[in-house]
């Protein structure tokens, strides 16, 4: 691991990592980074120094750094991902700590260059992550009772829209610009169908079949479509189904794409072998008071939403991975 970082050691509980922005229609809180660590971009709480041994520590500095990518706001994760904090402590390495990022592009470059060596991320970030070499896929995870999900394109039920075809010239909704289910999918599903798609999802549609609607969320891509503001919705299909799971009145599904995988946890390409297989074998053997947040009761705000993990691999990410590639989106994407 000749490339991973040598630095003082340190022993906080949370940070921040990355760059100003959050991405993907997160609402996470932005912490400017410490001045002291500009070149990495980290900042440390509570933390006691101690140089570093002339040997190579465990994990490179010594210490675990769990990545938590900026799909909710800080100080909720830290308490959601608290007790994954402390099994990892216990069992893999101690101490893990436990860093927020700023936006999906610093967990892939914290991970790239050892400064971070696990992170929880989604699917889309991960499949460029793999494509740029920045990190290594080592588990799937489920929630809501599946390991896979839906991205749908929908209409209203009495829309003269049969196919996707039909929707040359129409204008289209979507959840926002880094959406698995809620843009990239349906992108794809669009040009597959032979739409020209121009600039999307990086660019403008000014050269696209169609217009396209980025209204901020899978819900507010739904509404538009119900208040008769677009032709047509690319969302994840849980938005579309009723309390019943149920396709909700009044809509039909022109198209879907079934089997997304769920968000992926993923590890650093500068980790050993075998603290690969340690983290990875951990996290798979977790007991279930690890999902259940820092209240360690079930049924509560601070619960993770997912509930298992399970080895996987760049193949159980390939769909996402060839969208990724169909629609040339690089890494520079997530920037944002």
């Amino acid at each position: 691991m000749a490339n991973r970082r040598d630095f003082l050691k340190t022993a906080g509980v949370a940070g921040t990592i990355g760059l100003a922005g959050c991405l993907g229609g997160g609402d996470g809180t932005e912490t400017p980074a410490s001045d002291d660590d500009s070149d990495s971009g980290m900042t440390e709480t509570d933390s006691d120094t101690e140089t570093a041994t002339e040997s190579e520590p465990a994990y490179g500095n010594g210490e675990l750094n769990f990545l938590m990518s900026p799909s909710e706001p800080q100080d909720l994760m830290e308490q959601q991902y608290a007790p994954i904090r402390e099994y990892l402590s216990s069992n893999v390495q101690d101490p893990t700590t436990l860093k927020y990022a700023r936006n999906y592009s610093a967990v892939l470059q914290a991970l790239g260059s050892g400064t971070g060596d696990v992170a929880e991320t989604g699917p889309f970030a991960a499949a460029l992550g793999v494509n740029a070499e920045k990190c290594e896929i080592a588990l799937q995870r489920k929630g809501y009772g599946s390991w896979t999900y839906v991205s749908s394109i929908v209409t209203q039920e009495g829309s003269d829209i049969e196919s996707l075809s039909d929707l040359d010239g129409g204008t289209v909704a979507f959840a926002d610009r880094l959406s698995a289910s809620g843009a990239l999918f349906p992108l794809s599903m669009l040009k597959g169908a032979g739409l020209d798609i121009g600039g999307l999802p990086t660019g403008s549609d000014d050269q696209a079949d169609f217009t396209a609607n980025f209204a901020g969320g899978h819900a507010a891509a739904f509404e538009a479509l119900d208040a008769g503001q677009v032709d047509a919705a690319g969302v994840g299909q849980f938005i579309t189904l009723d309390d019943n799971r149920e396709l909700k009145d009044g809509v039909r599904y022109v198209e879907q794409y079934e089997g997304i995988p769920r968000a992926p946890m993923v590890i650093s390409p500068q980790l050993s072998d075998e603290e690969k297989t340690e983290v990875t074998e951990a996290m798979n053997n977790a007991p279930e008071s690890m999902y259940l947040g820092a209240d360690g009761e079930e049924g509560t705000d601070d619960d993770l939403w997912f509930s298992d993990v399970r080895p996987a691999s760049k193949d159980t990410y390939q769909p996402v991975i060839d969208v990724a590639n169909d629609l040339g989106v690089e890494t520079e994407f997530l920037d944002g």
